[in-house]
């Protein structure tokens, strides 16, 4: 069994395979280094989370020039580890390379899918509170709640939360080669940054990887870890989100809906299933805000998905939809720049979204075109509502960008996501 941990490892002469160095997680997870916090590395399944762990480890070995031996790496995903069930399984895996490499000083050990583990955060917690030893702890998992309820409850204030989303579309423009305007940018909002979706040509192939990775999700890290008993409505709200990408909705409107179509069912297992999808990355929930009262709306929100290849390749996608994976595109940019991202009102009017860093908002309205005064007035006119100082942005798809008006600043969308 250890040859196999061996296989898997960067002891000998194997190369760290780390794919697209995408410089902004790794940056991110160097300033991290040196401490005894659990970096917690999360998203959706196929996001890149494994790559990114490989890349901090060639950090590790090139740059800082840590020894081998003093890497451990588990992808918990490989077959080749299916031996390691549970937590005493993990621990004495941890134990055994211990025992056998003999590292000196500090064991950085690496833990890729740590959810695979059923009561992994109590290893995890034990490990990097052992103070007679020198352990950092590197995680990654395809599930929101190791950043909630797990970390919450066992590693409080103990450990630093990184979400990873598919590839921006700067990231795909380097990955593909391409240069940014107005026609990648339409190929990237429409085919998502799945990053092993982009390096497959065919259409039915793209389709079908799609279609598994879907099924994979709703399985793996919803059906089997929450024990759904109704998996076919978590299949119909999983297409029914992938169908209405941007729109508001709320589990009572899903439960209508559903009604009128002639499946019944309730507001408690609908809002526990929306909880599950989210969860488990497939689609976030962006709350509504009211600016004036300053605070969040109850009701519906709008629901944007992790990625749109899962509209663009599993439903019926028309030309006509150009606006919703325009605000899809930015509602993703915004979250990726380590936003708080959510929709607002003011008075009767809505502001499709309001992006907070450090405490200081930026308002952004999202139009496919300019095409007319009536379209300027409202979309400019919504942000001119606002009366405080802070940053005001029209993105669209106009070839030309028509200047600013009244302090709003019109940016084209292949210039906004930068």
């Amino acid at each position: 069994m250890f040859e196999l941990v061996e296989k898997n490892n960067f002891w000998g002469d194997l190369p760290v395979k780390t794919g697209y160095l995408r410089e902004r997680y790794l940056d991110r997870l160097a300033r991290y280094l040196d401490n005894s916090l659990v970096k917690v590395i999360t998203g959706s399944r196929r996001s890149g989370k494994s790559f990114i762990l490989r890349g901090l480890i060639d950090h590790l070995l090139r740059v800082r020039k840590i020894p081998a031996k003093n890497i451990l790496y588990l992808n918990l995903e490989l077959t080749d580890l299916s031996f390691i069930k549970d937590t005493d399984g993990l621990v004495a895996v941890i134990r055994e390379y211990e025992k056998r490499l003999k590292p000196k000083g500090r064991i950085y050990l690496c833990i890729d899918e740590v959810q695979e583990i059923e009561g992994w955060e109590r290893v995890v917690n034990s490990f990097s509170q052992d103070h007679t030893r020198d352990y950092e702890l590197f995680i990654t998992g395809s599930n929101a709640r190791l950043l909630s309820q797990e970390l919450a409850t066992y590693l409080t204030g103990r450990h630093v939360p990184m979400e990873v989303l598919p590839f921006s579309y700067t990231e795909a423009l380097g990955f593909l080669g391409q240069t940014r305007g107005k026609e990648s940018f339409i190929g990237y909002m429409r085919t998502g940054g799945l990053p092993e979706l982009l390096s497959i040509a065919d259409h039915e192939l793209r389709t079908g990887y799609v279609g598994a990775l879907r099924d994979s999700i709703i399985l793996r890290d919803i059906v089997r870890r929450h024990e759904v008993r109704d998996p076919y409505l978590l299949d119909l709200l999983v297409r029914f989100l992938t169908d209405s990408m941007g729109s508001p909705l709320s589990p009572r409107s899903v439960v209508d809906y559903l009604a009128s179509s002639g499946y019944k069912t309730n507001i408690p297992t609908v809002g526990a299933y929306l909880d599950y999808i989210a969860e488990a990355y497939f689609a976030h929930e962006c709350p509504r805000w009211d600016i004036r009262g300053k605070r969040l709306l109850a009701g519906e929100k709008k629901w944007y998905l992790n990625d749109p290849g899962f509209r663009s390749y599993l439903t019926a996608a028309t030309v006509s939809d150009t606006g919703r994976y325009l605000e899809n595109a930015i509602y993703l940019h915004l979250r990726g720049q380590g936003a708080t991202v959510r929709t607002g009102k003011i008075g009767d009017r809505e502001i499709d979204f309001i992006a907070e860093r450090n405490g200081v908002p930026q308002y952004v309205q999202v139009a496919y075109l300019l095409a007319d005064e009536q379209v300027i007035a409202r979309e400019f006119g919504n942000l001119e509502l606002i009366a405080d100082n802070y940053e005001k942005v029209v993105v669209t798809l106009d070839d030309a960008a028509a200047g600013d008006r009244n302090g709003v600043r019109h940016v084209r969308a292949w210039e906004f996501a930068s």
